[in-house]
């Protein structure tokens, strides 16, 4: 047995460095409310998306990094949703948008579901949030704005900005235009006439009585208690005002969310409180390294990533280098993979220290499932894919078993999703744009010497003696650099620049198999 927290102490592993940041904040005991917190936020007006996703994610890195090397620590991850802000705009994608329309402005819980299903389209998102992460495994605590409102949770941090009101606003008036500041409250009240949440200026407040008073629309003076919902807070004052009202040890948020949480740090302290660890991470960039935008739409998104690999490949990507912006398109998928089952395989030859550094270990919480068959990868079943032209599943595992004999797609789950993977994402990315061309006289016959090879290669030839013998012919033929050989042969036989190595292909296609796609290519029937 090794004291993974002596490991962990000389660890580079992200997780592991916020880790012993919490651990150092709480003196190295249970804090007094007998957890530590880690918070991730929600706004709901939206579908839960890659972001979510993302955040979750992390967060859980963290957590479990903390359980390793401090278990006697509970902590608690909430999940919060921001459910009483009030909605600014119809989102385009929902149901029954004229009656969506009638409610701008109430806060997401006070307007009925626009599809039918629960009592509000607050709690209608909620569950789909829930539901999300129920999907992923993720264990958390589910909490609703609404409710810490209403249920007065948060009442003592209300008032405690009451008390220090001009400090706070004093704080957030530089963040703001000229025709903001002139307004600017961080009280919220919500109209006990329309119910909509009200952005209007606070002229009077009562710290005693925990009230505040301003004008409504028609003019007329109305005043509220702070608490128990009657009002909520704009959104930099919120972020802070929830840290203190929770006693949130840890959160981490997107680099766009920046200045909000230097001002939500100023604001904790401000009534009083500690701000918790946090950590920023950096924005996904598309292919071309522009920011990634919903309206411009080029991003990748979450079901779409899903599509083409498991959710153990993306969160392999967040966990790489969260403070680096990272280009987040289609192509990376394929590499993604391949490198989760490097990681997977090399996880197993390390000793205790490097397994502390190995993604994986943070991605699976230190239970790391062994490799099924660790020849194959997700590059070199789309290759198969490509050379079989196939978009039947089983047809690749008839290749794959005779391969591997013991593989089968009950006792290799991981290799059977891959191989799925392998099929949609041939069908939609790599068919449509696969470009077959002529071989140069040099290159035929090189290709027509390889055929002869292969023919007498006995059947039981390793992958890496056929990767020989295609080098041998790639140097006997003149090829001085012999990715121009490789090249070749992928343009010739596989209708694409890149591909796989030849030997592994080889093996796995098949020597006859591979023999006859070379003489269907001399003969041009693979063009057009």
């Amino acid at each position: 047995m090794h004291d993974i927290k002596s490991l962990a102490s000389n660890s580079r592993a992200w997780p592991f460095v916020e880790a012993f940041k919490i651990l150092e904040r709480i003196n190295h005991q249970v804090p007094a409310k007998g957890y530590v917190l880690f918070e991730t936020g929600y706004g709901p007006s939206g579908l839960p998306h890659l972001g979510t996703f993302g955040e979750v994610a992390r967060t859980t890195m963290v957590r479990r990094a903390l359980n390793a090397i401090a278990p006697e620590i509970p902590t608690k991850l909430f999940a919060i949703s921001d459910d009483m802000d009030g909605l600014r705009k119809v989102p385009e994608n929902i149901p029954n948008k004229e009656m969506v329309i009638q409610h701008v402005g109430k806060p997401l819980t006070s307007i009925p579901d626009p599809y039918g299903t629960h009592p509000s389209y607050g709690e209608h998102m909620n569950a789909r949030l829930c539901a999300f992460l129920d999907q992923f495994g993720f264990d958390y605590d589910f909490k609703s704005a609404t409710q810490c409102y209403k249920s007065g949770l948060y009442n003592n941090a209300l008032l405690d900005i009451l008390k220090q009101y001009d400090k706070v606003i004093n704080v957030v008036l530089p963040t703001l235009g000229d025709e903001r500041q002139a307004t600017y409250s961080p009280f919220l009240p919500v109209c006990k006439k329309t119910g909509v949440v009200l952005q209007v200026p606070v002229i009077a407040r009562d710290v005693a009585a925990g009230t505040i008073t301003y004008k409504d629309n028609d003019g007329e003076e109305v005043t509220v208690p702070v608490t128990d919902g009657h009002c909520k807070l704009q959104w930099k004052a919120d972020f802070g005002m929830r840290w203190a009202a929770l006693g949130v040890d840890y959160e981490m948020y997107g680099k766009d969310i920046l200045p909000s949480a230097q001002l939500a740090s100023q604001i904790c302290k401000i009534i009083g409180y500690q701000a918790p660890i946090q950590l920023m991470y950096e924005l996904f960039l598309d292919e071309q390294g522009q920011k990634i935008s919903k309206s411009k739409g080029n991003g990748l998104s979450m079901e779409e990533w899903l599509r083409y690999a498991p959710p153990e490949s993306l969160e392999l990507y967040l966990y790489q280098s969260p403070q680096k912006a990272k280009r987040l398109f289609f192509d990376i998928i394929p590499k993604q993979m391949d490198e989760y089952l490097q990681h997977q395989k090399g996880f197993f030859e390390q000793d205790p220290q490097a397994q502390l550094e190995n993604p994986l270990w943070h991605v699976h919480g230190g239970k790391v499932p062994h490799t099924e068959v660790s020849s194959l990868n997700f590059s070199l079943l789309l290759n198969l894919a490509a050379a079989s032209n196939s978009a039947d599943a089983g047809v690749l595992w008839g290749f794959i078993t005779r391969y591997a004999p013991d593989a089968h797609p009950s006792t290799c789950p991981l290799l059977n999703k891959m191989v799925s993977y392998a099929v949609v994402y041939y069908h939609d990315f790599v068919k449509p744009h696969k470009q077959f061309r002529a071989p140069s006289e040099q290159e035929r016959t090189a290709l027509e010497d390889l055929t002869r090879a292969l023919a007498v290669l006995p059947q039981e030839t390793s992958s890496e003696d056929i990767q020989n013998e295609v080098f041998r012919i790639g140097r006997e033929h003149g090829f001085e650099n012999m990715r121009d050989w490789f090249k070749a042969m992928y343009e010739v036989l596989l209708g694409q620049s890149q591909g796989p190595r030849m030997g592994s292909f080889i093996a796995l296609y098949g020597v006859a198999e591979t023999k006859a796609l070379i003489e269907r290519a001399l003969a041009g029937e693979l063009i057009g």
